[in-house]
C-alpha cells in the first residue's frame, strides 16, 4: 500500500491539522483512529503536567515541544468533534475569541480597569451574569486537583465579599483549626479537621497572591530531590539508610538542603 505524503510546510498548525485528519482517516492509524474524547483524557492531563514540569525547569526548547503536544491532543478532540458531527471547528474558535472580547470590555470596550485585580473582579461578574440565577460556585470542574479547586471556591466567594478583613484573618484560622485538631476525639473528627486545616492553608496562600497547589507541587520536588540526595549518600558510604537513627538522617537531610536546594 502506498504511504501517505505529507507537504512540506511542517511548521503551521493548518499542516497539524491534515496529519491529524490523515491520522484518523479510514486509511489512517489503526491506534489513532480508535480514540475517543474520553480516551484521550489522561493524554491531555499528562501532556499538561508535562509542560509545567518544562516551565518549572525554565526549558525553553520543552517547553515549545510540550505545547506541541497539547496542541496536538486540542486538534485530536477538533477532529472527533468535528467528524463526529457534535460541532463545527469554527465553534471552538468562535466560542474563545468572542469569550475574550466579552470578558475584557476595558480593552475592547467602554469600560474602564486600572489594575490586574479590577481585571479579575469585571472577569468574574461578567461570569456571574452570564451563569444567571446559578450559584457562583456552579461551574467548578468536579476532577480538580483539591488544593486548585479550595483555591478557586475561596477566590469566587471572595469576590462576593465573603472574605476576611485582612492577612490576621487567614493566619488566626490556620492556628484555630489546629487547636480545634488537637482537641479531636475520633477519626471521622480528625479528618475534618485535618480538610479544615487544608482549608485554611490554601486561602492564605490566596491572601498573598501564590497557587496553593503550585507551592505544593514545587515542594514535592524539593523533598523527593533531598530524600534522594540523602539515599544516594548513603550508597556512597556504604551505610543502610532505613537502619540509620533519626538524628543521622536529620543531618543528612540538612546536607541535603545546602547540597540539592
Amino acid at each position: 500500500m502506498m504511504k501517505k505524503q505529507t507537504t512540506k510546510d511542517l511548521d503551521s498548525y493548518l499542516e497539524l491539522e491534515s496529519i491529524v485528519n490523515t491520522l484518523m482517516g479510514p486509511e489512517g492509524c489503526p491506534w489513532d483512529k480508535q480514540q475517543t474524547h474520553e480516551s484521550l483524557k489522561k493524554n491531555l492531563l499528562e501532556e499538561c503536567y508535562e509542560l509545567l514540569e518544562a516551565i518549572d525547569n525554565k526549558d525553553s526548547k520543552n517547553i515549545a515541544e510540550e505545547l506541541g503536544d497539547i496542541l496536538l491532543q486540542i486538534a485530536l478532540h477538533i477532529h472527533l468533534g468535528t467528524n463526529n458531527g457534535e460541532f463545527k471547528k469554527q465553534d471552538v474558535f468562535s466560542h474563545i475569541n468572542n469569550k475574550l472580547v466579552r470578558r475584557h470590555p476595558h480593552v475592547f470596550g467602554d469600560n474602564d480597569a486600572e489594575t490586574a485585580e479590577e481585571v479579575k473582579q469585571n472577569w468574574e461578574n461578567i461570569k456571574q451574569k452570564e451563569r444567571g440565577e446559578s450559584s457562583r460556585l456552579s461551574g467548578i470542574p468536579a476532577n480538580l486537583p483539591a488544593l486548585a479547586y479550595s483555591q478557586l471556591v475561596q477566590e469566587r466567594a471572595s469576590m462576593a465579599g465573603f472574605d476576611w478583613n485582612g492577612l490576621e484573618g487567614p493566619l488566626d484560622k490556620i492556628v484555630e483549626e489546629i487547636s480545634e485538631f488537637n482537641e479531636a476525639k475520633t477519626e471521622l473528627e480528625h479528618q475534618w479537621e485535618i480538610g479544615d486545616i487544608l482549608f485554611s492553608v490554601v486561602n492564605l496562600s490566596r491572601w498573598i497572591n501564590l497557587s496553593a497547589e503550585e507551592s505544593l507541587r514545587l515542594t514535592n520536588k524539593r523533598f523527593s530531590r533531598r530524600f534522594e540526595f540523602m539515599e544516594n549518600k548513603c550508597k556512597e558510604l556504604g551505610l543502610d539508610f532505613i537502619s540509620l537513627n533519626m538524628e543521622s538522617k536529620e543531618e543528612l537531610w540538612k546536607e541535603a538542603k545546602t547540597k540539592v536546594g
